[in-house]
């Protein structure tokens, strides 16, 4: 082996373990930033369990995981899995993205810039994903934030979006992140009109309450013995929980045959002869009664999710955001269908669709173009065969 290809080999291992190192910031990100904690303070990676902040030694990429089995060195409690999938993840994808825009070395200067785009942006999907999976929430810093540094990127590197001049760059991933936006925020609306509310009906008195196990966590809602997670209820200030109460107690107050209506933020509670009181979720430690009928808001997609594909948009330009939303939908189906199948159903219902979204834009980043082209001649041949 000559001097060159070695040279070669190690700059691939070098991008492998340069995305597993970015992976293990990203779970920094994916643990810190739903919990409103500060990515840079503490600097240093801490056990989730005990707060022994790691050294440098024991915080290796994808090794220490695996050195350690899982374990915290100090306290011996169990560290997710999640820390060595993020970096095994963020490793492969990118490498993936070196072998999809990389060249002859010589020519750095042009495919260079466009990897460093597309690592910002697979790093944006991965943490995105996973947040979302965990809290059913897509931050804004991820998806608003991401969304500026795709129209950043697009500018500065405009064949990102197909194009060849800087203003054509910014102009096309300014319309494509629109129409990620607005597209599928019609889409989330028009599903809040057709199927917006979920309505549950008891013969006799059923217990619910709301409670938070962990004042890190949201709150939790269990209505009937099964718990439902504060973000698949709401994901708006404007949805509310109706709850046709046969008993009600907040703190130490107690009601009647009353309804309730449970936001985000606040408890209405209503009586028989109209009369209606409000208080602020944040005073009420317990809440608790029974009930004969509740009326739970839902829908397919939070705004998180229309946010997130306004970032695809502004990275990858408008086919992507069209291929997304697709591909998505189809991934959903599948896995749903799968999990029906070998009788895990309660599987596909706890992903949300923001993963899909990100699997769809990686479907496209790394063989879009190849199905788009398929699928043109694919249906070109079509057309010929129906004039013969």
């Amino acid at each position: 082996m000559s001097r060159y290809e070695l040279l070669n080999a190690f700059l691939h291992f070098l991008f492998f373990f340069m995305g597993a190192g970015i992976g293990s910031f990203l779970n920094v990100v994916i643990y810190r930033l739903p919990r409103g904690m500060s990515v840079n303070q503490p600097r240093r990676s801490f056990c989730p369990t005990c707060k022994n902040q790691i050294p440098m030694w024991l915080n290796i990429p994808l090794v220490s995981w695996i050195m350690l089995r899982g374990k915290c060195a100090k306290c011996d409690s169990a560290i997710s899995p999640r820390y060595l999938g993020v970096e095994l993840l963020t490793g492969l994808l990118f490498y993936a993205v070196f072998w999809k825009v990389g060249g002859d070395w010589a020519a750095f200067k042009q495919w260079g810039p466009v990897m460093l785009c597309l690592w910002i942006f697979v790093s944006l999907l991965v943490s995105g994903s996973f947040i979302d999976i965990e809290h059913f929430i897509l931050p804004h810093e991820i998806t608003i934030g991401g969304t500026v540094i795709g129209l950043i990127s697009a500018t500065l590197v405009p064949s990102l979006v197909g194009e060849d001049m800087h203003l054509r760059g910014f102009l096309i991933s300014l319309a494509s992140a629109a129409l990620g936006l607005g597209g599928l925020w019609l889409v989330v609306e028009l599903g809040k009109l057709a199927f917006g509310r979920k309505k549950y009906r008891f013969e006799k008195a059923a217990a619910w309450s709301v409670t938070q196990p962990n004042e890190e966590e949201p709150p939790v809602v269990t209505l009937a013995g099964e718990a439902y997670g504060w973000g698949d209820i709401y994901s708006r200030a404007s949805d509310r929980m109706i709850i046709t109460c046969a008993a009600l107690r907040a703190n130490e107050q107690t009601w009647e045959n009353v309804t309730a209506e449970l936001w985000m933020e606040k408890l209405k509670v209503r009586s028989a002869d109209g009369k209606l009181e409000e208080f602020a979720l944040e005073g009420v430690t317990k809440l608790e009664g029974t009930t004969t009928e509740v009326v739970i808001p839902r829908e397919a997609m939070g705004f998180g999710d229309v946010l997130l594909l306004m970032m695809i948009g502004s990275f990858l330009g408008w086919k992507a955001v069209l291929f997304t939303v697709l591909a998505a939908s189809i991934f959903g189906t599948v896995i749903a269908g799968l999990a029906r199948l070998i009788g895990r159903s309660e599987w596909g219902a706890k992903i949300p669709f923001g993963p899909y979204l990100a699997a769809g834009a990686l479907g496209w980043l790394f063989y879009g173009q190849e199905v788009l082209t398929w699928y043109m001649g694919l249906m070109s041949r079509g057309q010929v065969e129906a004039v013969w």
